[in-house]
């Protein structure tokens, strides 16, 4: 049977929005399966030494973080930052306890109260950690480690710090201070890399956002 030519354009107009439907379905269903895939893992391989006898393995950035989590057992780094870090705050104390007394700006005095507030329960804290895991706060040996911490004032410094009054003392403690919260940051930077124990990684977070925007400050008062 012969078909106008006519129809044929009707035919056209019908599956054409069929056709264009199915295309579109199939377009669909290839964005889906790609969403399906799963993500590539994310960060560089880790390698990670065996123990003895055992060959190394090499994990994921993921898979070597969620290792860790789950042993985060400190190491001799962790308790020796614990340690140092609790004597290093004992004598940041000492110094913002002569300000009350000496300093002529309310500046200065208001931060040795803010240094004051924020160290004291960071001395507790790892005194309390400290017992947590067992370990001594102090260790035999540890008088001559302390005195060659970074950022520790000498006690000629001292001296001449309970000394002084007024600007003169204003100036001298904001010196010391900042170098003893660089050398505080220098602490904490080294055993975020050296340590394993999480807690003690968040403490030395702490120290070293609060003590970098206290550097901060004190260098815009001097």
């Amino acid at each position: 049977m012969h078909i106008p030519t006519g129809g044929n354009k009707i035919a056209m107009k019908f599956f054409a929005p069929v056709t264009l439907t199915a295309l579109a379905m199939l377009g669909l269903g290839a964005c889906d399966t790609a969403s399906d895939a799963e993500p590539a893992p994310s960060g560089p391989s880790v390698l990670v030494p065996g123990k003895p006898g055992e060959a190394n393995r090499t994990l994921s950035a993921d898979e070597a973080a969620d290792q860790r989590a789950e042993d985060d057992s400190p190491n001799s780094a962790d308790v020796s930052y614990a340690r140092m870090m609790i004597e290093h705050h004992t004598q940041a104390l000492e110094l913002t306890e002569l300000a009350p007394e000496r300093a002529k700006s309310t500046k200065v005095e208001k931060l040795a109260e803010r240094i004051k507030a924020a160290q004291g329960p960071e001395i507790a804290a790892m005194r309390s950690w400290l017992k947590t895991y067992g370990k001594q706060e102090t260790q035999e040996g540890d008088a001559h480690d302390h005195a060659s911490m970074p950022g520790m004032a000498t006690e000629a410094q001292i001296d001449k710090l309970r000394a002084a009054e007024g600007t003169a003392f204003d100036q001298l403690f904001l010196t010391l201070m900042i170098t003893h919260h660089e050398g505080a940051i220098t602490m904490a930077t080294d055993v975020k890399g050296q340590g394993n124990n999480i807690r003690i990684e968040e403490m030395a977070d702490d120290v070293v956002a609060q003590q970098t925007a206290e550097i901060s400050r004190m260098r815009d008062m001097q």
